[in-house]
Formats: C-alpha cells, structure tokens, sequence
C-alpha cells in the first residue's frame, strides 16, 4: 500500500465523523426531555439517564420531566383506591381526589430520588463513570386547578398556570440537569396533581427550548397504512389531528402539546418510543432518526447554496475525491462557483450538493452531485436532480448533461442516454481530461 494512503478498518471511527456536525449543532441548546413513567416501570431509567448524561457532556442544557401513571396506580392498588378519569376531552386526565394525591406524591418523591440516585453513579468502568452530574429539582412550576368540567369536579387535579424559567435558566447556565415532577403548587400552598406532558410543553415553552422530547408508549405517528410518518410539519400535524377518533384521546393530547409548543417557538418536537433501548441517542444523531419529529414547517431544505456551505459541501465531495469519483476541487474553486450549487439541508445539516454549470447551444452540465452516505437511501440525489433540472429550464437550457465514471447507471434509470465527447459543447469539450474517460450522458429537458 502507498505510504500516502492512511487505512482505517474501525467503522466506530466514521460513526464518530458522522455525528460530529450533530454535536456541534446541539452543543448549548437546550433540550426537555419528558418520559412516561411506564419506562421506569419497565427497567429502561438507568439506559436513559446514561444517554441524558453523555449528551449533558456534549454540552447540551437538559430539562428532565419524568411522568407517574403507573406508581400512582401502584400507590392506589397498594391502598384499594379506585381510580376514576374524566370523560370526553378529558378522558386523559386522573381525577385526583385527596387520597389519589398522597398517591401521587408518594410516587413522584420516590422516582425523584431514584432518579437523582441514577445520575450520581459513577463506579469505574460504567458509562456514568466520572460523570459528576449535579440535579437541580423545586418548586418550579406555579399551578391552577382543572376545576369542573362538564359537570366532574376534577378536585386536586392542576394545569400549569406559570414556569419558573428564570430559576430554570439560571441552574442550566451552571451547568445543572434541571428535574421536574408532574406536580405544581399554588400560591396558597396547594399541591396539584399535573400530567408530565402538560410541565414539559410548558417548561419548553417558558425556557425557549430548542427541542421538546417525548418517551412515551407510542412509536410515532403512522399514516392509514400503518406506516411510521418521520417528519410532520405543523399544517399537516393539524390535518392529522381532525382525523382521531374518541379512542386516541391520550395520543391526540400528546399531539396537542406538541402543537402547543411549536406555534410558542420549539424549533422541534420529537415523539420517541419508551421502551427501545437508546431511541433518544438514534433519533438525535442520526439522518432520518427513528420515529417522529414535528417542525413548523418542512424539515429538509432544498436551497441554493452560499459562502456559508463551502465547509459543508466540501465535507460532501472530499471523500468521493479521494475515491476517484469526482474531480478533485479546492475550496478557492467552491467558493468561486458557490452561486451554481444548490444544497439539501437537514435540521441545518447538509446532506447533498449538486452544480449546474450553463453553456452554449442550449447545454447545461451536472456537476458534483453528491449526498451523504447515511441519505444515499432517501431520494436526497433525486430530489438534487429535480432541482437542477428545474434551475436549467428557468435558465432557458434544453439539456443537460453529465460526466462521469462510476455512476452511469443511476443517471441512466433518470432519463439519461448515452452520449459521446463530440456531443459536449465546444468550450466543455476543450476541458475534457482523456486520463478519467468519463462516460457522457446527455438528458432532454
């Protein structure tokens, strides 16, 4: 092997390369994460609370919001109390009367410590080893009664009237987790039962998180086919919503809040299924993630390109240079021909790059198509395709053409023939490096 070539056979190492651009972007945004208590009841705290602390070491400011459902009712069962729920719009929501209250509050001091107690593990050879991770936890939340509704007095019951943010704010700034239980108190001292997903919406909504994050018990949202939707915009989320029925009450309150807290200015809501083992880690440093996440609008950006995407395209290119599939190109060239790229970002990551570059006759060349390994399977290369077509014609050119070695066919299944080096035009031809023997193919437009 040439000694100019460094060969690397640990695929860890690409992983660590490929989420470096997430952790630079999530680096001191800050981040609510809520989970059910069903996850606790089902073994997964200690795996969550080490994937809380390794992103808390990446510098991301956590909000930590656990949920209690199932200790509560453990608490009930243990002392043969009935439960009993509202009806109609409020068939999520606990009647807490003042037994199902001491219950409540049982169940939340008990995780609050086993929770705390998680995150001060710190034994040789564990995950959590030199972790060091103080947990902030008080009285943050302000709350007032639900009332009566529909005629069903829902008693110590509370909503969330008012976040502490500043508190809030102040612990994330010294580099605390910030932990909150689904109970708030009023100003005449009275403790309210809340559900977790109301603290957490309105906990993102008072600190300005970035991102708002939900372990609970469903895997997404799915369309009529039973198919997982990966990425929903606020419009099509409200579409989404008029279509539940009465049996996805608890689904449709989840949805609810992340609409909440979209139109309140939460760059993301993520829905993350409870019970798979490192869902949180795989949905934030991954391309596509594993479940759900809603924005205001749509995710993925097809754009043109600026100054700013030179690092980012040559990030793109730079391995296909290096494999020989692309020309190798300097960043004085990018920068140079910046105005003729057009680029696919993804939650302000790029992950595609193409050129069109114009000439006579009519005649428009693609140029440095490439996308990331991890969306080669998304359709980001079509969807780069389509938009350089579309720029062509906007432009007036009738055809397109491409030069290439490796990738005749995928251009071939996209309306390409092939073509020869006398069918360039003039100046393109005068170019032409006879060492590549590039393939020509030639589309109409």
């Amino acid at each position: 092997m040439p000694t100019n070539q460094v060969q690397n056979n640990f695929p860890f190492v690409a992983w660590l390369r490929d989420v470096a651009p997430y952790i630079h972007s999530f680096r001191g945004k800050t981040f609510v994460i809520g989970f059910a208590g069903e996850l606790v009841q089902k073994g997964g705290l200690e795996a969550l609370i080490q994937d809380v602390a390794m992103l808390h070491a990446m510098g991301m400011r956590i909000v930590l919001v656990h949920g209690s459902r199932p200790q509560v009712q453990e608490q009930l069962d243990l002392r043969k109390v009935s439960s009993r729920y509202g009806t109609g719009a409020m068939s999520g929501y606990r009647i807490t009367d003042p037994a199902a209250l001491e219950c409540a509050k049982e169940a939340s001091g008990e995780l609050r410590l086993d929770i705390e107690a998680a995150f001060s593990q710190g034994l040789p050879n564990t995950p959590m080893a030199g972790s060091r991770i103080s947990v902030i936890s008080g009285n943050f939340i302000i709350a007032r009664p639900v009332g009566i509704v529909d005629g069903v007095d829902f008693m110590h019951t509370g909503l969330v009237r008012k976040v502490d943010s500043e508190s809030i704010a102040h612990s994330l700034t010294n580099n605390k987790i910030v932990l909150m239980s689904p109970l708030g108190f009023s100003p005449t001292g009275q403790a309210f039962n809340i559900a977790y997903e109301d603290v957490a919406t309105a906990t993102a909504m008072a600190v300005k998180a970035d991102k708002l994050i939900f372990l609970t018990e469903y895997n997404g949202i799915t369309d009529l086919e039973g198919e997982l939707i990966k990425e929903f915009s606020l419009r099509q989320l409200e579409d989404h919503i008029s279509g539940l029925t009465l049996a996805d009450a608890d689904l449709k309150v989840l949805l609810q809040n992340a609409i909440r807290a979209i139109k309140s200015g939460v760059s993301r809501v993520h829905l993350l299924p409870h019970d798979r083992d490192g869902a949180l880690l795989e949905e934030l440093f991954t391309h596509d993630g594993i479940s759900t996440m809603i924005a205001a609008s749509d995710i993925e950006h097809l754009r043109e390109a600026n100054l700013d995407d030179v690092g980012g395209i040559l990030q793109l290119i730079e391995p296909l240079e290096d494999e020989g599939i692309l020309v190798a190109r300097g960043r004085d060239t990018i920068e140079r021909d910046i105005t003729h790229f057009s680029v696919i970002e993804h939650d302000r990551v790029l992950f595609g790059c193409a050129a069109l570059f114009p000439y006579s006759n009519g005649l428009g060349e693609l140029s440095c198509l490439a996308v990331d390994p991890q969306a080669q399977e998304s359709g980001d290369g079509e969807r780069l395709l389509k938009r350089i077509e579309a720029r062509a014609k906007a432009a007036g050119l009738k055809k397109l053409f491409v030069l290439t070695t490796r990738t005749e066919h995928w251009f071939l299944k996209r309306g390409f023939v092939r073509a020869s080096v006398d069918d360039l035009p003039a100046e393109r031809k005068e170019l032409y490096n006879w060492e590549r023997k590039s393939m020509v193919l030639i589309k109409n437009i």
